[in-house]
C-alpha cells in the first residue's frame, strides 16, 4: 500500500499533530502489549515512511526492551509504536482513517478468544428521546480532523 500523497492526523487534544508522506502495511495487531496501549483488543497501526511530528511532541514510554510507545501527554491518545524496524502510527489517529485500511492481523497467539464473533453481535440502533437529547446536548472539544493554525480555538477554555 505504499502511497506518496501527505496524510495528516494527530490526538484527540490537538496538542500533537503529525503529517507522513507515505504509508506502508496497515495491520491490526493483538499482541498483549498493544491491547494494553490501545485500551482494546487490539492495536491498529499502520508504517509510517517520512513522517514528522508538525505540532508539538509526543510523550515516550518504553514498553518493552525492542519497543517504544508515542502517546500525547495531554490528553492520553496512543499515537505511535517504535521499533529499530522504524515508526508505525495508529491508524485511528489519522485525519482519514479509511487510508490505512487495515491488511493484516498480526500476533495472532494473543488474539481474544471472542474477537472472531463480535461483528456478529446484535447492533442497538434504537434511540429514545432521552438519549437523543442526551447526544444533541454534546459539545465535543475533541480537535476536528484537519490542520488548524491553533488549537484549541480564540477563547476556548
Amino acid at each position: 500500500m505504499p502511497q506518496s500523497e501527505a496524510h495528516t492526523g494527530g490526538c484527540q487534544c490537538g496538542a500533537v499533530r503529525f503529517r507522513v508522506t507515505r504509508l506502508g502495511r496497515p495491520s491490526i495487531c493483538h499482541c498483549r502489549m498493544c491491547q494494553k496501549a490501545f485500551g482494546g483488543f487490539f492495536g491498529p497501526l499502520v508504517t509510517a515512511h517520512n513522517a514528522i511530528w508538525t505540532r508539538g511532541e509526543p510523550k515516550w514510554f518504553q514498553s518493552s526492551n525492542a519497543a517504544r510507545r508515542a502517546f500525547c501527554g495531554e490528553c492520553g491518545t496512543p499515537l505511535a509504536y517504535e521499533t529499530r524496524f522504524g515508526l508505525e502510527l495508529a491508524i485511528g489517529t489519522f485525519d482519514d482513517p479509511t487510508v490505512a485500511a487495515p491488511e493484516i492481523q498480526v500476533n495472532p497467539r494473543d488474539r481474544q478468544p471472542f474477537f472472531q464473533q463480535l461483528t456478529s453481535l446484535p447492533v442497538r440502533d434504537e434511540e429514545s428521546d432521552e438519549w437523543r437529547d442526551f447526544m444533541a446536548g454534546i459539545h465535543s472539544n475533541q480537535h476536528p480532523d484537519h490542520d488548524t493554525a491553533d488549537w484549541p480555538p480564540a477563547g476556548a477554555e
